[in-house]
């Protein structure tokens, strides 16, 4: 088994190790810098490398399918490039394609189907090509090779370029737009929760993501509430994600959310509840309202959208509120005075006492409620549940 990587600029694929671990360390990097991308490497024991210029998918599975046909089975992490390269790789080796995976082995797959809800094992009856989504796996310890070797691969291009016409043309090249590439790709992410609450507070928190040059990801509170699209949905049922800053506003951080973050950078959680796990697992952690601070950030980067209500400020003309210092006010020392206890005869209640069973509510006061209820119901209304 290898795996095939795809390395553009010297960078490696989202799920490079986690492939390359899969395959037992057996890996072929093809592409730009893949000397800087074989050092960047931790799980590939055996390297090859192919310095074969820009992207050009038709042109790369032509030249590796001859070389690659001793490999029963040829894994490429589910990248957007390899994805690009995979089926094409597939066709010019003739073998079957088996797409999302999350295990890969000599024997077969198994693949992740209708959102990841349902994984369905594959059987192999001969060699195959597969891909295998970044962030299923993990890497260990036990991954990273004692020893390493990394050597050029061993290839003959035809000589007139006779690949030259698998590829269309490429006449420029744009950078991504980070409100529309992959969340997977994505190296900053700013997401959002039920704390943010309604659809304008999203809306803000894409122009303030556009601003920050990040992408707009959510819980999957927020997609089935349609306050984002499915594709934009992190966690075990989502995306996984491996971002270098990830930045969550009104997010608990339930485990089927932070199970689609892999190894994140730097995390930034912005909620009200101090306690909630994904403020336990920032490395940066504000207690405040979510939408607020959302509010605060634009106003700082101007990127209010059009039509919606700028941050609150002073009205002309009024006056600004002062801050006043508190005056320190010495407490009295109030002297307790020794009241002697009346005798209380046998069987006979203590005076104030409760007769058994009953429950003191309220006061005298029709609608009276005790401190202990009052704190239940404000306990209830700050809930916000499990979305956050």
């Amino acid at each position: 088994m290898v795996a095939v990587l795809v390395v553009q600029g010297g960078t490696l694929p989202a799920g490079a190790d986690e492939t390359a671990a899969e395959a037992g360390g057996q890996v072929v990097l093809v592409g730009d810098g893949t000397g800087a991308a074989a050092d960047a490497l931790r799980c590939g024991a055996e390297v090859a490398c192919w310095e074969a210029g820009a992207f050009a998918p038709g042109r790369w599975a032509a030249t590796l399918a001859p070389i690659l046909d001793a490999h029963d089975v040829v894994v490429l992490p589910a990248s957007p490039d390899g994805r690009d390269l995979a089926p094409r790789l597939a066709a010019a080796m003739g073998r079957p394609l088996v797409t999302g995976t999350v295990r890969v082995d000599r024997t077969g797959a198994i693949a992740a189907t209708h959102g990841g809800r349902v994984h369905e094992r594959y059987v192999a009856r001969g060699p195959f090509v597969a891909t295998l989504e970044p962030g299923c796996r993990g890497v260990g310890l036990a991954d990273v090779p004692a020893e390493r070797h990394v050597g050029p691969l061993a290839i003959e291009e035809p000589d007139g370029g006779g690949h030259a016409g698998l590829d269309a043309e490429i006449l420029a090249v744009t950078p991504p737009d980070p409100a529309a590439m992959d969340l997977a790709e994505s190296p900053r992410i700013f997401a959002g929760g039920a704390g943010l609450g309604d659809a304008d507070n999203f809306a803000l928190l894409g122009h303030v993501a556009e601003a920050f040059g990040a992408s707009v990801g959510g819980t999957r509170v927020a997609t089935d509430a349609g306050l984002l699209p499915h594709s934009r949905q992190i966690g075990t049922t989502g995306v996984t994600v491996r971002p270098r800053l990830y930045v969550a506003f009104g997010i608990s951080g339930a485990v089927q959310h932070t199970g689609g973050l892999h190894d994140p950078g730097h995390v930034v959680s912005v909620n009200v509840d101090a306690s909630c796990p994904m403020m336990a697992m920032a490395d940066l952690a504000l207690v405040a309202d979510a939408p607020a601070v959302l509010r605060a950030l634009a106003e700082i980067v101007a990127t209010t959208p059009p039509g919606a209500a700028p941050p609150a400020t002073t009205p002309p003309g009024a006056t600004p509120l002062a801050a006043t210092p508190l005056a320190a006010t010495p407490l009295a020392a109030t002297p307790l005075a020794a009241t002697p206890l009346a005798a209380t005869p046998p069987g006979a209640a203590p005076p104030g006492a409760t007769a058994p069973h009953d429950e003191v509510v309220g006061g005298d006061e029709p609608g009276a409620s005790s401190s202990a209820d009052a704190g239940a119901t404000s306990s209830a209304a700050g809930d916000t549940g499990e979305g956050r």
